[in-house]
């Protein structure tokens, strides 16, 4: 399936509360989103994004026939990693197993790969969401390891999976 990814606009806040309204999603991704995720919550993620050092934060809403279906973001680490970034992204419920989150992942990765010096782009899904796993795998990552006991969700200590696609390899 394609779907396209852009820069985010205002006009998506009302789209982007619907979607983040679900603890489905939540409990997927990391603490501080909030829930319930209000339009309010939404307007301020997207002004924060826009305002966001454009050398460090690549973030970018995933689209679907002109409607807003997740986000995507790629964020520049620091110090001896400063050419390495973190990948994160989620879809709404709704949206799953479709095929448009490996390719927003395949064209987040080719945007940063064209545009930036970053030569390395890893992600750490939770090591039980084996569809995000398998994701990064159809979009060229390797797996590197699992982080034992790596993160507390929702009072949980939980492993999580390393992948990485390094720029020489890409797809």
């Amino acid at each position: 399936m394609e779907c396209v990814i852009r820069r985010w606009k205002i006009e998506d806040k009302d789209d982007l509360a619907e979607l983040l309204n679900n603890k489905n999603i939540l409990n997927n991704l990391r603490d501080g989103i909030p829930y319930p995720y209000t339009v309010k919550d939404a307007e301020e993620f997207i002004s924060s994004t826009l305002k966001a050092d454009k050398t460090k934060t690549f973030a970018f809403a995933i689209t679907a026939e002109d409607k807003l279906i997740g986000s995507i973001g790629v964020f520049r680490c620091e110090n001896i990693h400063f050419q390495t970034a973190e990948l994160g992204y989620y879809l709404g419920e709704k949206y799953w197993g479709r095929g448009y989150a490996t390719s927003a992942v395949k064209q987040a990765c080719k945007y940063i790969f064209d545009n930036t010096d970053i030569i390395r782009i890893f992600a750490e899904p939770f090591a039980y969401n084996t569809a995000s796993c398998r994701v990064l795998e159809k979009a060229g990552f390797q797996f590197e390891g699992t982080l034992r006991s790596n993160a507390v969700k929702n009072g949980r200590v939980l492993d999580m999976k390393m992948y990485a696609l390094l720029k020489d390899k890409a797809l």
